[in-house]
């Protein structure tokens, strides 16, 4: 494993995950668990792909596990899939 790996580094760009979430209150649950754990500014869902894909954002280094863990609590997973490059 490496740094990038393992965390969410900090900038426009983020870290793509996807889930087992497939509505908008699931939806609702990932995005209120998340934007509270410090650092997390931004969470962007892919709505309409099989499976559901959504982008963390961060403004600062934030761990993978902790945003894996938040999204078990909700009887929910969240797999990461790599980097996300904004196109502009």
């Amino acid at each position: 494993m490496s740094f990038i790996s393992e965390n969410v580094i900090p900038g426009h760009y983020g870290k793509k995950f996807t889930t087992d979430a497939n509505n908008k209150e699931e939806f609702q649950q990932i995005y209120d668990a998340l934007i509270n754990i410090e650092g997390i500014k931004n969470i962007l869902f892919e709505e309409g792909s099989n499976p559901t894909v959504f982008v963390v954002q961060t403004n600062k280094v934030v761990r993978v596990e902790d945003i894996k863990n938040k999204v078990k609590l909700l009887n929910l997973h969240a797999i990461p899939t790599g980097l996300f490059f904004p196109l502009a």
